[in-house]
């Protein structure tokens, strides 16, 4: 299937590493050019170079800190001056060190949850609302949320505040900007392998006494039985990137190999 992407521009925040990154990867892929932002240079410059070696498309990288607006605003002005235009926004940015543990209610300060949300939501709204007259502009466009299947779950009350915080921006925006041809959805990765996760999983299976397939099957929980690849998960943001996605606005998809025992509607 042609996605029809060929030629469209792309900002994806957190692209320096793990889901951004093969999101970068899957976009460019299509004949995406893409800009990639996070807050680290050095790894950001390496992740816009092996996009544009492996794609051939621009790959541009840019030191953003999606918890300060004028950052943002910079990011939004660079593309359009490196690229022309903005077509698509892609959103996954976080304050989560991967591997860190998520604190109960006892343990969770008020400045760890405002730092979270500041990058995780209000971070999302920065971008949204600095892409979209581009995208009202010209009549079309598309915003993927990046969130996490912890929405649909509890055992941590910041992960589960900010991601059902997500989804609500999400349709808030998905019905403002639908009428200007802007659709605007949210991806809920589940446990996803990333090149920071795979060493965190073997040495986890190790200290379980179990292989690391049988450890990945157990914290998977889902129905496929197994951990989801990074690149799995941008293969379903690059359909919801394309112009055949059009019938898909203000929902959720779930990107996590079917998490067991839930019903959702």
């Amino acid at each position: 299937m042609d996605l029809q992407l060929t030629g469209k521009r792309a900002i994806i925040t957190g692209g320096s590493k793990g889901i951004g990154l093969a999101i970068a990867h899957a976009l460019a892929a299509e004949g995406v050019d893409v800009v990639l932002a996070a807050r680290t240079q050095d790894t950001l410059e390496k992740a816009a170079a092996e996009v544009a070696e492996s794609s051939g498309r621009r790959a541009i990288p840019v030191v953003t800190d999606t918890g300060d607006d004028e950052s943002v605003r910079a990011l939004v002005a660079r593309t359009v001056e490196e690229l022309g235009g903005v077509d698509i926004l892609v959103n996954n940015a976080s304050n989560q060190a991967v591997g860190s543990g998520f604190p109960d209610l006892a343990g969770t300060s008020d400045e760890d949850f405002w730092a979270d949300v500041n990058i995780k939501v209000v971070g999302y709204l920065r971008t949204a609302r600095a892409v979209a007259p581009h995208l009202v502009t010209q009549g079309w466009g598309r915003i993927i949320n990046i969130s996490g299947l912890g929405y649909r779950q509890t055992h941590s009350i910041v992960r589960s505040i900010r991601n059902v915080s997500v989804a609500a921006l999400t349709k808030n925006l998905a019905d403002e900007l639908g009428p200007h041809g802007i659709n605007v959805t949210v991806v809920h990765p589940g446990q996803t392998r990333t090149e920071t996760k795979t060493p965190q999983y073997q040495a986890a299976a190790s200290a379980a006494g179990l292989d690391v397939a049988e450890y990945e099957k157990q914290i998977a929980n889902n129905a496929i039985g197994r951990v989801v690849e990074a690149a799995e998960v941008a293969d379903v943001v690059a359909f919801l990137a394309s112009p055949r996605s059009v019938s898909i606005t203000g929902d959720a998809v779930a990107a996590g190999g079917g998490l067991l025992g839930t019903v959702n509607y």
